[in-house]
């Protein structure tokens, strides 16, 4: 039996989540300092882009179980967008504002689609 030809969605995924951590790694360690946000917003551009590709590739993939990938990646999404927006609330909270504020945004929205994104594929890849 021969196996489908799939693009390497999970290696993509994984490294975008890669960039998005060291991300805010690097912003969290100059609390309670301003950071710099040049290497953040380098490794957020990064971080996008490997997205953008990833979803691109998957997009072209014709034979796989489209109807499973949007009920788990769906259900998940939904999660994960209400777990953002509560983090996002404690950002805005805690009076985090400018560029931080936009970094750690974009990181947020960054996990909120790689993990339905993976979680998704890594289902419905064996459907």
């Amino acid at each position: 039996m021969s196996e489908r030809r799939l693009p390497p969605v999970q290696q993509l995924g994984i490294a975008s989540m890669i960039l998005t951590i060291v991300s805010v790694i690097w912003l969290a360690s100059y609390i309670p300092k301003h950071p710099p946000l040049a290497v953040s917003v380098v490794l957020m551009i990064l971080a996008g882009v490997v997205l953008a590709t990833n979803l691109t590739l998957l997009s072209r993939v014709q034979e796989f179980s489209w109807s499973t990938f949007r009920a788990v990646a769906g259900w998940t999404l939904v999660a994960y967008v209400v777990i953002a927006g509560m983090l996002e609330f404690v950002f805005l909270y805690d009076h985090v504002s400018g560029g931080v504020l936009v970094l750690m945004t974009l990181s947020l929205v960054s996990f909120a689609v790689n993990v339905p994104l993976l979680l998704g594929f890594g289902v419905a890849r064996y459907q």
